[in-house]
């Protein structure tokens, strides 16, 4: 009894430090250094500038994303000060947040040997800055809701096993831990939330664990009304979900599925080996269902996702059938079974090695580059600390590269307007300039374009009410993605030709403003002040 509390104080202990680490690692430098997924950082940057300014996601402007993809960062931002800070700052956030359920949940229900390999890759999988399954030179805060989602579903899936020693306030703590993961999970990704709620449903077949699953699932009902009443964007989180689902809801194509399913096939064999030698001795249905359940969520959350390997469920359910492999050697007292179960313990130790290196290295990489201030700096003012970096092999340095400098054209363009320049909309995948530039951005528009996920020719927002508080419009001619853009263009045309004038164009850009009501007249400033400054932009007229 006594080695056992030791050694569960002593995991609880080290897994806080090394989430202490990581997030001391990501926010430290107060700085954010990509190689990759630009324009996805810019989503949340645009974000965090609308919750600045008192915009509230759904119900100011439209987005499929949790509304703590905003508040997080802009909570990162608060505390840095700067956008470059935002980010680092607040996944470091989330990460040590994430220590504390997680203490409890490992030290309580896996021996030293399985909690910490598995805790450590948990905790790693939430804080490195790079999407999961490409390689450590993809640096990228592109996509953390996913990270995120995975660790928090990979601690809650080790609550299947029963606690080794409960103690009196076991189940309470239980619950709130479990309802803490489930809450965090839907408000950063509906999709994962969706799955904790089925594996709390799933553990009320437990009748010693059917307590707390079901005081969880009322914690997080309460959470959920308390989160409405401050939040009040359900109903338009709903619908936002459901215009996403229309465009990007359906299955794969078979063969996509084949490549996913061949892409994961070292994981899910050496899934089934650890399942497969717990249920060839417990013959439990309920084991078959848990397992069944890893698997086929997490295979389901990995074909929704922008990923191609890296199904963090699988390594949770393996670390539980190793739990279980151990007890029943103690329960059986037989000798001849414990080669076994120290063979499962290294292999597992074996399947999360690689990936828990990998994402080490990542983020240590992100930490020091950070530090040492490498890397171009984006070019719009409020985004000096965001650094576009080349390694050791150019990557997509080149493509961004070239889109920073069209972005450094559009402010250029902005700049040189005879009106104000607010209210901005850009017919791309992404629209930096007022987060960028410190621009009101308009209400009733999106965050995030993407063609063939968020938007198609069938499902898009209604041109009345994506432009109705936009003042002027951006084309970009050298987008940083072309199908948004032409898709965008050849929806709203006709809207944008009706409403909009063209006011000029420069290398980069062609820019449309707001027609004047018929019945009034605009006067635009003819300042001489401008002396011989030359306007960058080509007027309309010719």
């Amino acid at each position: 009894m006594t080695v056992w509390m030791r050694g569960s104080a002593q995991v609880r202990l080290l897994i806080i430090t090394v989430a202490a680490i990581c997030a001391l690692m990501l926010a430290w430098p107060g700085q954010t250094v990509t190689t990759k997924y630009v324009n996805d950082l810019f989503i949340f940057l645009d974000g965090v500038h609308r919750i600045n300014s008192g915009q509230i996601p759904n119900r100011d402007f439209h987005t499929a994303l949790g509304p703590l993809v905003y508040y997080a960062p802009a909570l990162g931002y608060w505390l840095s000060g700067t956008f470059g800070g935002a980010m680092p700052v607040g996944m470091a956030l989330i990460t040590a947040a994430l220590a504390l359920p997680a203490s409890h949940i490992l030290g309580s229900r896996l021996r030293p040997a399985v909690a910490l390999p598995l805790g450590i890759y948990l905790i790693l999988v939430a804080a490195v800055p790079m999407n999961l399954g490409e390689s450590v030179s993809a640096l990228s805060f592109a996509m953390f809701y996913n990270r995120i989602g995975w660790a928090g579903l990979g601690f809650l899936l080790v609550m299947y096993l029963r606690p080794e020693r409960p103690g009196r306030s076991q189940n309470g703590l239980d619950a709130a831990c479990a309802a803490f993961l489930v809450i965090l999970m839907l408000y950063i990704k509906i999709s994962y939330g969706l799955v904790g709620i089925g594996f709390l449903i799933l553990l009320l077949l437990d009748a010693r664990q059917r307590l707390w699953s079901i005081s969880a699932l009322g914690l997080t009902a309460i959470g959920c009304l308390v989160v409405e009443v401050f939040w009040g964007g359900t109903k338009a989180h709903i619908a936002d979900l459901l215009l996403a689902g229309e465009v990007s809801g359906s299955l794969k194509p078979v063969d996509q599925i084949v490549q996913l399913l061949l892409g994961n096939l070292p994981d899910f064999t050496l899934f089934f080996v650890f399942a497969g030698l717990i249920l060839w001795r417990t013959r439990s249905i309920r084991d078959f269902l848990f397992f069944g359940f890893s698997a086929g969520s997490g295979f389901l959350l990995i074909m929704q996702n922008f990923q191609n390997s890296g199904i963090v469920t699988l390594m949770a359910a393996s670390a539980v059938a190793v739990e279980r492999l151990a007890r029943s050697d103690r329960q059986a007292y037989e000798p001849r079974r414990r080669p076994l179960t120290a063979g499962a313990q290294l292999l597992l130790f074996a399947f999360v090695l690689p990936g828990s290196l990998q994402y080490a290295a990542a983020l240590g990489l992100h930490t020091g580059l950070a530090s040492l201030d490498r890397g171009q700096a984006a070019p719009l003012p409020n985004f000096g600390e965001v650094k576009l970096v080349r390694l050791w092999n150019d990557g997509d340095y080149p493509a961004f590269s070239r889109y920073f400098a069209s972005l450094a054209d559009g402010a250029r363009a902005l700049s040189s307007l005879e009106q104000e320049t607010d209210h901005v909309l850009v017919l791309d995948f992404v629209s930096p300039f007022s987060a960028g530039l410190g621009l009101e951005a308009p209400t009733g528009d999106s965050t995030w374009y993407h063609w063939g996920r968020t938007v198609n020719e069938h499902s898009f927002l209604p041109a009345k009410s994506l432009f109705d508080d936009v003042r002027i419009i951006m084309e970009p001619k050298w987008p940083v993605d072309g199908a948004t853009t032409e898709g965008l263009k050849a929806i709203y045309a006709e809207f944008i030709n009706d409403q909009f004038e063209f006011a000029g164009e420069t290398a980069d850009w062609r820019i449309y403003v707001l027609r004047a009501p018929p019945a009034e007249t605009v006067s635009r400033s003819n300042d001489s002040d401008r002396d011989g400054e030359e306007d960058d932009i080509v007027p309309s007229g010719g």
